[in-house]
Protein backbone atom coordinates (compact mmCIF):
# COMPACT_ATOMS: atom_id res chain seq x y z
CA UNK A 1 0.00 0.00 0.00
CA UNK A 2 1.37 3.40 -1.02
CA UNK A 3 1.05 6.29 1.65
CA UNK A 4 -0.12 9.82 0.15
CA UNK A 5 2.03 12.27 -1.48
CA UNK A 6 0.41 15.01 0.37
CA UNK A 7 1.35 14.09 4.03
CA UNK A 8 3.13 16.55 5.33
CA UNK A 9 6.18 16.00 7.51
CA UNK A 10 5.65 16.30 11.36
CA UNK A 11 9.42 16.61 12.33
CA UNK A 12 10.69 18.78 14.65
CA UNK A 13 12.00 21.09 12.39
CA UNK A 14 8.92 21.39 10.47
CA UNK A 15 7.16 21.94 13.65
CA UNK A 16 9.75 24.71 14.79
CA UNK A 17 9.40 26.54 11.41
CA UNK A 18 5.94 26.76 11.43
CA UNK A 19 6.16 28.12 14.93
CA UNK A 20 7.92 30.63 14.06
CA UNK A 21 6.03 31.54 10.70
CA UNK A 22 3.09 31.79 12.99
CA UNK A 23 5.07 34.59 15.31
CA UNK A 24 6.09 36.43 12.11
CA UNK A 25 2.92 36.21 10.64
CA UNK A 26 1.05 37.55 13.89
CA UNK A 27 3.65 39.97 14.45
CA UNK A 28 3.43 41.86 11.43
CA UNK A 29 -0.19 41.94 11.76
CA UNK A 30 -0.38 43.33 15.22
CA UNK A 31 2.22 45.82 13.99
CA UNK A 32 0.17 46.84 11.36
CA UNK A 33 -2.81 47.36 13.81
CA UNK A 34 -0.66 49.54 15.82
CA UNK A 35 0.70 51.99 13.17
CA UNK A 36 -2.72 52.34 12.31
CA UNK A 37 -3.54 53.10 15.46
CA UNK A 38 -0.41 55.64 16.25
CA UNK A 39 -1.23 57.53 12.80
CA UNK A 40 -4.55 59.00 13.49
CA UNK A 41 -2.66 60.51 16.76
CA UNK A 42 0.41 61.54 15.11
CA UNK A 43 -0.83 63.79 12.63
CA UNK A 44 -4.10 65.15 14.82
CA UNK A 45 -4.28 68.54 16.66
CA UNK A 46 -4.72 67.51 19.47
CA UNK A 47 -2.19 68.48 21.88
CA UNK A 48 1.21 67.54 22.55
CA UNK A 49 0.72 66.03 25.54
CA UNK A 50 -2.32 63.82 24.70
CA UNK A 51 -0.64 62.65 21.54
CA UNK A 52 2.74 61.77 23.72
CA UNK A 53 0.29 59.78 26.36
CA UNK A 54 -1.83 57.93 23.35
CA UNK A 55 1.50 56.79 21.87
CA UNK A 56 3.41 55.76 24.73
CA UNK A 57 0.22 53.90 25.62
CA UNK A 58 -0.17 51.98 22.30
CA UNK A 59 3.22 51.26 22.37
CA UNK A 60 3.19 49.58 25.73
CA UNK A 61 0.18 47.99 25.79
CA UNK A 62 -0.35 46.54 22.57
CA UNK A 63 3.36 44.56 22.90
CA UNK A 64 2.43 43.59 26.74
CA UNK A 65 -0.75 42.27 25.51
CA UNK A 66 0.16 40.29 22.79
CA UNK A 67 2.85 38.85 25.02
CA UNK A 68 0.85 38.28 27.54
CA UNK A 69 -1.93 36.75 26.01
CA UNK A 70 0.81 34.42 24.07
CA UNK A 71 2.05 33.19 27.28
CA UNK A 72 -1.15 32.41 28.35
CA UNK A 73 -2.38 30.49 25.08
CA UNK A 74 0.83 28.96 25.63
CA UNK A 75 0.55 27.99 29.58
CA UNK A 76 -3.08 26.75 28.47
CA UNK A 77 -2.25 24.36 25.47
CA UNK A 78 0.71 22.90 27.54
CA UNK A 79 -1.57 21.94 29.93
CA UNK A 80 -4.29 20.84 27.82
CA UNK A 81 -7.16 22.73 28.93
CA UNK A 82 -10.55 22.79 27.66
CA UNK A 83 -11.01 25.57 24.54
CA UNK A 84 -13.59 26.89 26.16
CA UNK A 85 -11.80 27.11 29.38
CA UNK A 86 -8.43 28.59 27.34
CA UNK A 87 -10.98 31.15 25.79
CA UNK A 88 -11.70 32.46 29.63
CA UNK A 89 -7.78 32.35 30.30
CA UNK A 90 -7.20 34.37 27.42
CA UNK A 91 -10.17 36.71 27.76
CA UNK A 92 -9.35 37.19 31.76
CA UNK A 93 -5.94 37.94 30.93
CA UNK A 94 -6.45 40.48 28.50
CA UNK A 95 -9.08 42.43 30.53
CA UNK A 96 -6.35 42.31 33.71
CA UNK A 97 -3.47 43.57 31.49
CA UNK A 98 -5.41 46.08 30.04
CA UNK A 99 -6.91 47.58 32.94
CA UNK A 100 -3.40 47.45 34.54
CA UNK A 101 -1.27 48.76 31.53
CA UNK A 102 -3.86 51.73 31.61
CA UNK A 103 -3.54 52.71 34.91
CA UNK A 104 -0.31 52.26 34.91
CA UNK A 105 0.59 54.46 32.47
CA UNK A 106 -1.26 57.64 33.14
CA UNK A 107 -0.44 57.18 37.20
CA UNK A 108 2.49 57.42 35.60
CA UNK A 109 2.16 60.43 33.29
CA UNK A 110 0.10 62.11 36.26
CA UNK A 111 2.82 61.93 38.81
CA UNK A 112 6.10 63.01 36.81
CA UNK A 113 5.33 66.08 34.65
CA UNK A 114 8.67 66.59 33.24
CA UNK A 115 7.72 63.78 30.59
CA UNK A 116 5.23 66.26 29.11
CA UNK A 117 2.20 63.18 29.06
CA UNK A 118 -0.21 65.29 31.31
CA UNK A 119 -3.69 64.50 29.77
CA UNK A 120 -5.91 68.03 29.92
CA UNK A 121 -8.54 66.19 31.02
CA UNK A 122 -8.62 63.53 33.87
CA UNK A 123 -10.89 60.80 33.91
CA UNK A 124 -11.90 58.92 36.90
CA UNK A 125 -9.43 55.87 37.48
CA UNK A 126 -12.71 53.96 37.74
CA UNK A 127 -13.23 54.75 34.20
CA UNK A 128 -9.89 54.14 33.06
CA UNK A 129 -9.60 50.98 34.24
CA UNK A 130 -12.77 50.14 32.25
CA UNK A 131 -11.58 51.37 29.26
CA UNK A 132 -8.51 49.61 29.76
CA UNK A 133 -10.71 46.12 30.12
CA UNK A 134 -12.31 46.93 26.90
CA UNK A 135 -9.22 47.78 25.10
CA UNK A 136 -7.75 44.71 26.06
CA UNK A 137 -10.99 42.35 24.70
CA UNK A 138 -10.33 44.15 21.64
CA UNK A 139 -6.46 43.78 21.34
CA UNK A 140 -7.71 39.83 22.67
CA UNK A 141 -9.46 39.96 19.61
CA UNK A 142 -6.86 41.56 17.18
CA UNK A 143 -4.74 38.89 18.59
CA UNK A 144 -6.46 35.59 17.73
CA UNK A 145 -7.12 37.03 14.74
CA UNK A 146 -3.49 37.90 13.76
CA UNK A 147 -2.15 34.46 15.67
CA UNK A 148 -4.81 31.82 16.49
CA UNK A 149 -7.64 31.98 13.32
CA UNK A 150 -4.87 31.91 10.61
CA UNK A 151 -3.41 29.16 11.51
CA UNK A 152 -6.23 27.10 12.98
CA UNK A 153 -7.02 25.42 9.63
CA UNK A 154 -3.80 25.00 9.01
CA UNK A 155 -3.27 22.76 12.29
CA UNK A 156 -6.61 20.79 11.94
CA UNK A 157 -5.10 19.91 8.63
CA UNK A 158 -1.97 18.48 9.69
CA UNK A 159 -3.90 17.00 12.46
CA UNK A 160 -6.51 15.08 9.94
CA UNK A 161 -2.94 14.17 7.53
CA UNK A 162 -1.35 12.64 10.73
CA UNK A 163 -4.69 10.74 11.78
CA UNK A 164 -5.08 9.68 8.08
CA UNK A 165 -1.15 8.66 8.17
CA UNK A 166 -1.63 6.59 11.47
CA UNK A 167 -5.00 4.64 9.70
CA UNK A 168 -2.37 3.61 6.72
CA UNK A 169 0.16 2.55 9.08
CA UNK A 170 -2.70 0.70 10.96
CA UNK A 171 -3.90 -0.92 7.91
CA UNK A 172 -0.32 -1.91 6.67
CA UNK A 173 0.31 -3.30 9.76
CA UNK A 174 -2.91 -5.11 9.54
CA UNK A 175 -2.28 -6.19 6.10
CA UNK A 176 1.19 -7.44 6.68
CA UNK A 177 -0.48 -9.88 9.83
CA UNK A 178 -2.89 -11.07 7.40
CA UNK A 179 -0.55 -12.22 4.95
CA UNK A 180 1.73 -13.73 7.41
CA UNK A 181 -1.55 -15.41 8.96
CA UNK A 182 -2.08 -17.01 5.09
CA UNK A 183 1.47 -17.77 4.44
CA UNK A 184 1.24 -20.05 8.02
CA UNK A 185 -1.72 -21.55 7.15
CA UNK A 186 0.03 -22.48 3.44
CA UNK A 187 3.28 -24.05 5.02
CA UNK A 188 1.71 -26.81 7.20
CA UNK A 189 -1.31 -27.00 4.14
CA UNK A 190 1.33 -28.14 1.68
CA UNK A 191 3.64 -29.53 4.24
CA UNK A 192 0.68 -32.24 5.21
CA UNK A 193 -0.27 -33.03 1.22
CA UNK A 194 3.27 -33.45 0.53
CA UNK A 195 3.49 -35.99 2.99
CA UNK A 196 0.87 -37.84 1.94
CA UNK A 197 2.23 -37.92 -1.51
CA UNK A 198 5.40 -39.28 -0.28
CA UNK A 199 3.53 -41.80 2.10
CA UNK A 200 2.01 -43.84 -0.95
CA UNK A 201 5.90 -44.48 -1.60
CA UNK A 202 7.35 -45.86 1.94
CA UNK A 203 6.06 -49.10 1.08
CA UNK A 204 5.88 -49.40 -2.63
CA UNK A 205 9.74 -48.15 -3.21
CA UNK A 206 11.68 -46.84 0.01
CA UNK A 207 14.82 -45.73 -1.78
CA UNK A 208 12.44 -43.37 -4.12
CA UNK A 209 10.54 -42.51 -0.43
CA UNK A 210 13.85 -41.87 1.23
CA UNK A 211 15.05 -39.28 -1.92
CA UNK A 212 11.93 -37.44 -1.93
CA UNK A 213 12.03 -36.85 1.74
CA UNK A 214 15.34 -35.54 1.50
CA UNK A 215 14.04 -33.47 -1.38
CA UNK A 216 10.81 -32.59 1.03
CA UNK A 217 13.60 -31.27 3.45
CA UNK A 218 15.20 -28.88 0.66
CA UNK A 219 11.47 -27.40 0.13
CA UNK A 220 10.88 -27.00 3.74
CA UNK A 221 14.87 -25.71 4.37
CA UNK A 222 14.30 -23.14 1.34
CA UNK A 223 10.39 -21.98 2.65
CA UNK A 224 12.15 -21.10 6.08
CA UNK A 225 15.38 -19.74 5.50
CA UNK A 226 14.25 -16.47 4.06
CA UNK A 227 11.12 -14.65 5.44
CA UNK A 228 10.75 -12.35 3.18
CA UNK A 229 7.48 -12.23 1.26
CA UNK A 230 8.73 -11.88 -1.69
CA UNK A 231 10.82 -13.43 -4.36
CA UNK A 232 11.84 -13.45 -7.93
CA UNK A 233 9.83 -15.76 -10.45
CA UNK A 234 13.36 -17.94 -11.14
CA UNK A 235 13.40 -18.87 -7.15
CA UNK A 236 9.50 -19.73 -6.97
CA UNK A 237 9.69 -22.01 -10.58
CA UNK A 238 13.19 -23.38 -8.44
CA UNK A 239 10.82 -24.42 -6.05
CA UNK A 240 7.89 -25.41 -7.70
CA UNK A 241 10.33 -27.67 -9.72
CA UNK A 242 11.20 -29.51 -6.47
CA UNK A 243 7.54 -29.96 -5.54
CA UNK A 244 6.53 -31.16 -9.33
CA UNK A 245 9.82 -33.97 -9.17
CA UNK A 246 7.88 -34.86 -5.35
CA UNK A 247 4.52 -35.40 -7.21
CA UNK A 248 5.52 -37.08 -10.61
CA UNK A 249 7.49 -39.47 -8.65
CA UNK A 250 4.33 -40.03 -6.34
CA UNK A 251 2.04 -40.05 -9.78
CA UNK A 252 4.66 -41.80 -12.02
CA UNK A 253 2.88 -42.71 -15.53
CA UNK A 254 0.11 -40.57 -14.72
CA UNK A 255 1.17 -36.88 -14.17
CA UNK A 256 4.13 -35.11 -16.77
CA UNK A 257 5.39 -31.22 -16.08
CA UNK A 258 6.07 -28.60 -18.31
CA UNK A 259 7.32 -25.59 -17.97
CA UNK A 260 7.71 -22.38 -20.79
CA UNK A 261 8.89 -19.33 -18.94
CA UNK A 262 10.07 -16.58 -20.91
CA UNK A 263 13.47 -15.04 -19.78
CA UNK A 264 12.07 -11.62 -19.19
CA UNK A 265 10.20 -12.81 -16.93
CA UNK A 266 12.36 -14.92 -14.47
CA UNK A 267 13.41 -11.68 -12.57
CA UNK A 268 9.82 -10.22 -11.63
CA UNK A 269 9.02 -10.56 -8.16
CA UNK A 270 6.07 -11.96 -6.62
CA UNK A 271 4.70 -13.20 -3.65
CA UNK A 272 6.55 -16.23 -2.09
CA UNK A 273 4.86 -19.59 -2.77
CA UNK A 274 2.17 -17.93 -4.54
CA UNK A 275 1.75 -19.98 -7.47
CA UNK A 276 2.05 -23.53 -4.95
CA UNK A 277 -1.54 -23.78 -4.73
CA UNK A 278 -2.27 -23.15 -7.88
CA UNK A 279 -0.29 -26.23 -9.36
CA UNK A 280 -1.54 -28.06 -6.12
CA UNK A 281 -5.19 -27.74 -7.47
CA UNK A 282 -4.24 -28.31 -11.14
CA UNK A 283 -2.72 -32.03 -10.11
CA UNK A 284 -5.45 -33.12 -7.53
CA UNK A 285 -8.80 -31.10 -9.17
CA UNK A 286 -7.18 -31.86 -12.76
CA UNK A 287 -4.44 -33.54 -14.38
CA UNK A 288 -5.11 -36.63 -11.96
CA UNK A 289 -8.90 -36.85 -12.69
CA UNK A 290 -7.98 -37.47 -16.36
CA UNK A 291 -9.63 -40.27 -17.81
CA UNK A 292 -6.64 -43.03 -18.99
CA UNK A 293 -3.81 -41.40 -17.67
CA UNK A 294 -1.34 -38.74 -19.16
CA UNK A 295 -2.24 -36.05 -16.77
CA UNK A 296 0.01 -33.19 -17.78
CA UNK A 297 0.10 -29.56 -16.10
CA UNK A 298 1.76 -26.96 -17.85
CA UNK A 299 3.64 -23.67 -15.86
CA UNK A 300 3.83 -20.51 -18.23
CA UNK A 301 5.18 -17.26 -17.34
CA UNK A 302 5.25 -14.18 -19.58
CA UNK A 303 5.87 -10.07 -19.29
CA UNK A 304 3.09 -8.26 -21.19
CA UNK A 305 4.94 -5.84 -23.36
CA UNK A 306 3.67 -1.88 -22.27
CA UNK A 307 4.94 1.66 -23.27
CA UNK A 308 5.24 2.95 -20.09
CA UNK A 309 7.89 0.00 -17.62
CA UNK A 310 6.04 0.78 -14.99
CA UNK A 311 2.49 -1.04 -16.79
CA UNK A 312 3.98 -3.90 -17.49
CA UNK A 313 2.19 -7.27 -16.33
CA UNK A 314 3.58 -10.51 -15.31
CA UNK A 315 1.13 -13.16 -16.12
CA UNK A 316 1.55 -16.43 -14.71
CA UNK A 317 -0.77 -19.52 -15.69
CA UNK A 318 -1.36 -23.31 -14.45
CA UNK A 319 -2.71 -25.35 -16.75
CA UNK A 320 -3.88 -28.90 -16.93
CA UNK A 321 -5.85 -31.25 -19.17
CA UNK A 322 -7.79 -32.36 -16.63
CA UNK A 323 -12.13 -33.00 -17.01
CA UNK A 324 -12.50 -29.14 -16.44
CA UNK A 325 -13.93 -27.33 -13.14
CA UNK A 326 -17.89 -29.00 -11.69
CA UNK A 327 -20.53 -27.24 -11.71
CA UNK A 328 -21.01 -27.46 -8.12
CA UNK A 329 -20.10 -24.21 -6.13
CA UNK A 330 -16.36 -24.51 -4.43
CA UNK A 331 -16.14 -26.25 -1.02
CA UNK A 332 -16.10 -23.68 2.14
CA UNK A 333 -13.26 -25.25 3.29
CA UNK A 334 -11.03 -24.74 0.13
CA UNK A 335 -8.06 -23.04 0.51
CA UNK A 336 -5.87 -22.28 -2.01
CA UNK A 337 -7.81 -19.95 -4.33
CA UNK A 338 -9.03 -18.38 -1.34
CA UNK A 339 -5.62 -17.70 -0.28
CA UNK A 340 -4.14 -16.45 -3.77
CA UNK A 341 -6.94 -14.35 -4.01
CA UNK A 342 -6.58 -12.47 -0.64
CA UNK A 343 -2.48 -12.13 -0.74
CA UNK A 344 -3.55 -10.39 -4.39
CA UNK A 345 -5.79 -7.78 -2.85
CA UNK A 346 -3.45 -7.68 -0.18
CA UNK A 347 -0.48 -6.64 -2.08
CA UNK A 348 -1.60 -5.37 -4.87
CA UNK A 349 -3.95 -2.81 -7.14
CA UNK A 350 -5.03 -4.17 -10.07
CA UNK A 351 -3.71 -7.92 -9.76
CA UNK A 352 -6.22 -10.67 -10.59
CA UNK A 353 -7.14 -14.42 -10.44
CA UNK A 354 -8.56 -15.75 -13.44
CA UNK A 355 -9.86 -19.58 -14.48
CA UNK A 356 -11.05 -20.86 -17.31
CA UNK A 357 -12.80 -24.27 -17.63
CA UNK A 358 -13.40 -26.60 -20.29
CA UNK A 359 -14.00 -29.95 -20.92
CA UNK A 360 -10.76 -30.11 -22.04
CA UNK A 361 -9.06 -28.79 -18.89
CA UNK A 362 -8.61 -26.12 -16.69
CA UNK A 363 -6.43 -22.67 -16.75
CA UNK A 364 -5.83 -20.16 -14.03
CA UNK A 365 -4.57 -17.12 -14.84
CA UNK A 366 -2.43 -14.62 -12.42
CA UNK A 367 -1.86 -11.31 -13.79
CA UNK A 368 -0.30 -8.35 -11.25
CA UNK A 369 2.36 -5.92 -11.90
CA UNK A 370 5.79 -6.54 -12.94
CA UNK A 371 8.43 -5.12 -10.82
CA UNK A 372 12.01 -6.61 -11.31
CA UNK A 373 14.37 -7.31 -8.84
CA UNK A 374 18.31 -6.57 -8.94
CA UNK A 375 19.92 -9.70 -10.78
CA UNK A 376 22.01 -12.23 -8.61
CA UNK A 377 23.55 -15.24 -9.40
CA UNK A 378 21.58 -18.33 -8.13
CA UNK A 379 23.21 -21.33 -7.53
CA UNK A 380 21.15 -24.38 -9.06
CA UNK A 381 19.68 -27.00 -5.82
CA UNK A 382 17.79 -28.97 -7.73
CA UNK A 383 18.14 -31.95 -10.24
CA UNK A 384 15.47 -31.32 -13.13
CA UNK A 385 13.72 -34.49 -13.79
CA UNK A 386 12.81 -34.80 -17.19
Amino acid sequence: MREPDNVVSTSPLYTQFFGWRRWAVGTAVVFGVMVLQILPSAVSRQPESDIALRITFLLVTIPLLMFALSASFHWATRRRLASGRTLLVSLLVAAVVGATSTLAIVYVALSFPSLGMQPERRAPYSILAAFGVVYGLIMCAVWALAFVYPFAAEDARLRALETEKLKLEAEKLRAAAELAHLRAQLEPHFLLNTLNAIAGLVTQDPREARRLLACLGDLLRDALHDADEMQTLDEEIAWLRRYADILESRHAGSLRFQWEIESPAENALLPRLLLQPLVENAVKHGALRRRGGGGTVLVRAVVTPAENEAAARLVCTIEDNGPGIPQAPPRSGAFGLRSVRRRLELKYEGAALRLESSPEGTRSIVELPCFLAEKQPRPATYVEVT
